[in-house]
């Protein structure tokens, strides 16, 4: 499950288009909900909006994890109406395929499009006698985007699109019906665009994809995750650090492991997808791996490589969660020495098994929610105690911020350009940051 943020109008300075730097128009404005997948490809609309000649237009590609993403999505579209009468309002991206019905019965919407549709030639190009819905079987959809090209860019890192879909069918996930089934890049396409952002000069690139560790099933001789990393590392030795995106703790290959115990430039941290710390509720979700796995897996990586970082997806309230089940997936968040949780309240999703099971109220689930916020809160502070004294690795992300290697965010004073990787001395922390003095390199 990708982390949810509020939306967002992604035309900002530094993000190209994917397809192409075409001109856009400031009369040209897509929203973007949900994921960094999302963000990715809402570069991609943009370029092809722009190249289809799309002017006065607010497209928002949304989001359909939780009830409240399509809620967003819902209200930012009354509001563009009010505020923007004479453009044109187009609605894609996964709520768009899941339930096209209910944009396409808002008055304010012009033109609903599916995730197929939404970055195919000609899609935002004038066609008067087109119909207004334009969503197919999203599971017909058998090849890869072809749209990769030159990757999202910030100022400080790029973000590669390695695999998009799921095959996986947990009880509470609507996702795949809004991507389809798992398809992947084939590896020398990866490297090869890899290679091009290493040349523009970018330090960091993320492997990113709805679910990125099920990479290769769907390609010819099955290769696994672990072998694109290291076909990445090998033939691309320019590139000074890969890093993975949110992964399934079920799906970790032994070349995967290898890497990171003997690849410095694969950065020591994994975000799982984990969603619960109790196997009754790990069954009932319909997950692959049980708390035990979960606990495995992170000591195994932590044996191979000690500086490694974890953070996790948690949810909050799952149907039929007692008390003694939450307790479980709070203590994990200790026991497995997580650093970084993003926490998600429960959501009904409409046609998922999860929805027709007896659902927990929302005075329950709410301070359930917070309480495994505080424990993150508290994990986080623990994990930044831990760098005090140390020199990271920091890449700058913008003025006085940078990334450590493990995911930690540290503030630092003095001029740096975003995109370059600079030595941090860890001062103190306060709390969510760790506080850092610049080091002579």
């Amino acid at each position: 499950m990708a982390r949810e943020r509020r939306p967002r109008a992604d035309d900002r300075p530094g993000l190209g288009g994917l397809c192409g730097r075409a001109a856009v128009s400031s009369d040209l404005q897509v929203v973007t909900f949900g994921c960094r997948l999302n963000a990715y490809e809402s570069e991609v609309i943009r370029a092809r909006a722009a190249e289809d000649g799309l002017d006065k237009a607010i497209i928002f590609n949304t989001c359909a994890v939780t009830g409240e993403a399509v809620r967003q999505a819902r209200q930012a579209i009354r509001k563009a109406r009010r505020e923007r009468p004479d453009a044109r309002l187009i609605v894609t991206g996964c709520a768009a395929q899941i339930d096209p019905a209910a944009f396409a019965g808002m008055a304010e919407v012009d033109l609903v499009l599916g995730n197929a549709e939404k970055a195919a030639p000609g899609a935002y190009a004038d066609q008067p006698d087109a119909p207004r819905v334009r969503v197919n079987d999203i599971m017909s959809v058998r090849e890869t985007a072809g749209h990769l090209i030159d990757g999202l860019k910030d100022r400080a890192r790029a973000y590669v699109e390695v695999q998009n879909g799921c095959d996986h069918r947990c009880t509470f996930c609507v996702i795949p019906y809004g991507r389809g089934n798992s398809r992947s890049a084939p590896a020398g396409e990866v490297v090869e665009q890899i290679r091009r952002l290493a040349a523009q000069g970018y330090a960091e690139v993320v492997l990113t994809g709805v679910d990125v560790t099920s990479w290769g099933a769907d390609l010819p001789g099955a290769p696994t995750l672990g072998q694109l990393v290291a076909r990445i590392l090998k033939l691309v030795p320019e590139l000074s650090r890969l890093r993975l995106s949110s992964i399934d703790a079920a799906e970790i290959d032994p070349d995967l492991m290898r890497c990171l115990a003997e690849e410095p430039r694969l950065m020591p941290y994994l975000h799982l997808s984990l969603q619960a710390g109790d196997d009754m509720i790990l069954k009932r979700m319909k997950r692959r791996h049980s708390r035990a796995d979960a606990l495995k897996l992170v000591e195994q990586v932590r044996a191979v490589r000690p500086d490694t970082a974890f953070g996790a997806d948690l949810i909050a309230g799952f149907p039929t969660e007692t008390e003694a089940m939450f307790e479980n997936t709070l203590s994990l968040v200790d026991e497995a020495g997580l650093s970084f949780l993003h926490v998600f309240p429960f959501s009904p999703r409409p046609g998922t098994p999860a929805a027709r099971m007896p659902q927990l109220t929302r005075a329950v689930i709410k301070p359930r929610a917070e309480r495994l916020r505080q424990a993150g809160e508290a994990a986080l502070a623990r994990h930044l105690d831990r760098q005090a004294g140390r020199t990271l690795m920091g890449l700058v992300e913008r003025e006085g911020v940078a990334r450590a290697e493990d995911f930690t965010e540290i503030a630092f004073d003095g001029d740096a350009p975003a995109g370059q990787v600079i030595p941090l001395r860890v001062t103190g922390h306060d709390g969510r940051k760790a506080t850092a003095e610049r080091v002579a390199a």
